[in-house]
């Protein structure tokens, strides 16, 4: 007896020291990005004085891994400006972020990136064990002996993450730091599943209530219940309905997030980490009537139609819609190596018809579109947009991503919401919006419109390519072919561009005798670095390259090399000169030999790299090459001049050009020079 308790009194005592024990939280600076950390899963500590633009975060919610993680948390919630423990979780890229205005922190939109973060307390998730070190990737490759140049495969090291000194390279690689490892369970019965808010229902009665009254005045079907012709106006503008933003805020869904990590880019509607507020009513794929079609292959594009199904539309233009969806499905001949083609319908809220994957080709798909029941409600395009760029084009729903992302907009009159903001973040998607107006506002109704101009101020360019007016429902049909041409029209597509896929881009490099073999190795693998961040091909990003010392050498042109593999084995191909240094001619020589070449629907961008003062002017040179439309970036190293780094690049100076004291930390600037480009790129006019 006295043995057993004995152990029992000693078992106590250990179970006590084991709870007492505390996890030591390693400090991040404000500075760091999650794509700069390894670890999968962590807990971290963040300083006060993080919320700074400075420190730049993309996306809501769900942030691209080259965010700064603490204004992040920031922005999400998690902490404030006083700083605070946070727990990140890393997830798939995913192929759009939306930036939003929270807690102080504008972020910002992004196109695609290849991965994300997850923010959220600083609490330890029960099996998880989690690092007091965190392990960081380096940009930079180890020493290169050989005459080629290794492209960095992100090498990993330690850095200790704490108030001490950090450790040398060689210490760094001896310490072994602990990754989370969580106990092996089925995340069906650990994870809490997000719970779904469904959309307000509205029924039978309310709507019989409601729809008698909400007919526009034309060929004897009324808007109003009186019988004078302004009830249009009575409808649009006195509704009693309080107006919403059009971009619907994400909600956290209880419980953990980490379930997310074993998911690809594309979430399911059913399992989406946040609660959209939509109703949805997908139907399942039914095997189709016919043979898959391979379609028109000459209009490879994904394509979305907004259906305007709101009462004020009326049942007899309702029919005229869906007969004009139909001629359009059969005119662009739908097919898996062609078009495909789904259906969103909105009134007071959008759901899906049928999403791009659901009907392989014309018959089955017009078919579908006669079957679409009326929703009634208002026109909330606004909201109808926010579903469409958060929810449809998914790979799960069939989403090709080599195809142009389309969306037609169907409106009867004018929008009961406001669209300029949604239509905003639609575009930075890559999504091409087309709005066609059937019996827009007459003068004397222009006064309740909500948002004057709309149209302009959503769609993809305001040439008038993107926008179709019609004066009634029933001379529709003569825009079947108008429309179907234009959509198909992929070289005009101009959303689809992206800051990663829309631009000629040329180096100059800096060869002289000051730079040095191992230096000049090392300004390959930055110039490698920023090129593999791009979706390089014939048609997408292109990248050229010119070396310069006294003398001036076309390393390879734009149309050398049309995949990104070419275009990294080409960078390791480049010899050291060894010369002079006249800048100034380099960047006379590289407009007309390189981006005298360039396509016309290319972004011209130059990146210099040099490390010493030229012996040449360099400011001429420069002002034309800006007036050629070229965005110029410079690079100092070391004994680079400031003032010639300054005229050297675009407007504000600050913003391209940048100076570093030693060739080893031009990796620090390869996700910022990538950030200014998409940044300048969203940020360009659209007329």
């Amino acid at each position: 007896l006295g043995v057993f308790l004995t152990c029992t009194y000693t078992a106590k005592e250990a179970t006590k020291k084991t709870k007492k024990a505390k996890l030591y939280v390693p400090q991040i600076d404000c500075d760091v990005k999650a794509g700069k950390i390894i670890n999968p899963e962590f807990i971290a500590k963040c300083p006060p004085g993080c919320q700074d633009v400075k420190y730049r975060v993309y996306g809501t919610d769900i942030y691209a891994s080259f965010s700064s993680v603490c204004n992040a948390a920031i922005h999400s919630g998690v902490i404030d400006n006083t700083g605070g423990k946070i727990l990140v979780q890393k997830v798939a890229g995913h192929s759009g972020y939306r930036g939003s205005f929270s807690n102080g922190v504008r972020s910002l939109s992004l196109p695609r990136w290849r991965e994300s973060f997850l923010v959220s307390e600083g609490k330890p998730r029960k099996g998880v064990t989690y690092p007091s070190t965190l392990e960081y990737s380096s940009s930079k490759s180890t020493a290169v002996k050989s005459g080629n140049v290794n492209v960095p495969t992100g090498d990993a090291v330690r850095k200790e993450d704490q108030t001490t000194p950090v450790p040398t390279p060689a210490t760094q690689m001896a310490t072994t730091t602990p990754t989370p490892t969580t106990t092996t369970t089925d995340p069906s019965t650990t994870v809490p599943q997000p719970t779904t808010t469904p959309a307000a229902t509205r029924t039978t009665a309310a709507a019989a209530k409601t729809r008698p009254g909400l007919h526009r005045v034309r060929d004897m079907a009324f808007r109003g219940t009186s019988t004078s012709a302004s009830n249009r106006n009575i409808l649009r503008h006195n509704t009693g309905v309080q107006r919403q933003e059009p971009v619907a805020t994400f909600q956290r869904a209880a419980g953990s997030p980490a379930h997310l990590a074993m998911e690809t880019d594309s979430w399911k509607p059913g399992l989406s980490l946040f609660d959209t507020g939509f109703s949805s009513k997908e139907e399942l794929n039914p095997k189709p009537l016919e043979p898959i079609s391979q379609g028109n292959q000459n209009c490879k594009v994904d394509l979305s139609f907004l259906m305007d199904g709101s009462w004020s539309i009326g049942k007899r233009r309702f029919q005229l819609q869906k007969r004009f969806l139909g001629n359009v499905a059969q005119a662009l001949g739908v097919g898996s190596a062609g078009p495909l083609m789904g259906i969103v319908q909105y009134g007071d809220d959008p759901s899906t018809e049928f999403n791009l994957k659901t009907y392989a080709n014309s018959k089955d798909l017009r078919n579908a579109i006669e079957k679409i029941q009326q929703k009634g409600g208002l026109s909330n395009v606004g909201k109808a947009l926010s579903f469409v760029n958060k929810n449809f084009f998914l790979d799960a729903n069939g989403n090709r991503g080599g195809a142009p992302n389309v969306v037609v907009v169907m409106v009867d009159g004018w929008p009961t919401d406001r669209v300029e903001e949604a239509s905003r973040l639609a575009r930075e998607s890559g999504i091409n919006i087309f709005f066609v107006t059937v019996e827009a506002a007459a003068q004397s109704e222009k006064q309740n419109v909500i948002e004057p101009n709309f149209v302009d101020k959503a769609v993809c360019r305001t040439s008038g390519f993107y926008s179709i007016n019609v004066p009634s429902w029933f001379s529709l049909h003569k825009v079947v072919q108008p429309l179907v041409k234009r959509v198909c029209d992929t070289d005009r597509l101009a959303c689809s561009k992206t800051c990663l896929n829309s631009a000629d881009i040329g180096f100059v490099i800096d060869g002289s005798s000051s730079v040095g073999t191992g230096n000049f190795r090392t300004v390959l693998q930055f110039v490698a670095n920023i090129s593999k961040e791009f979706e390089i091909s014939d048609t997408d990003t292109r990248i050229g390259a010119v070396q310069y010392t006294y003398e001036q050498r076309l390393e390879f042109s734009f149309d050398k090399h049309s995949t990104k593999q070419d275009v990294l084995n080409a960078i390791k191909r480049i010899s050291y000169w060894s010369g002079g240094t006249s800048t100034g001619a380099a960047i006379s020589y590289t407009s007309e030999q390189l981006f005298s070449k360039s396509k016309p629907n290319k972004r011209k961008i130059m990146i210099l790299i040099t490390d010493g003062r030229s012996y040449d002017d360099v400011s001429m040179p420069a002002m034309a090459a800006h007036q050629n439309g070229v965005i110029a970036y410079s690079i100092g190293v070391a004994w680079a001049a400031p003032d010639e780094l300054e005229a050297i690049a675009s407007d504000p100076a600050k913003e391209h050009s940048f100076f570093v004291d030693e060739f080893d930390n031009l990796y620090r600037y390869v996700n910022q020079l990538i950030q200014n480009i998409c940044t300048e790129f969203n940020s360009q006019p659209r007329n």
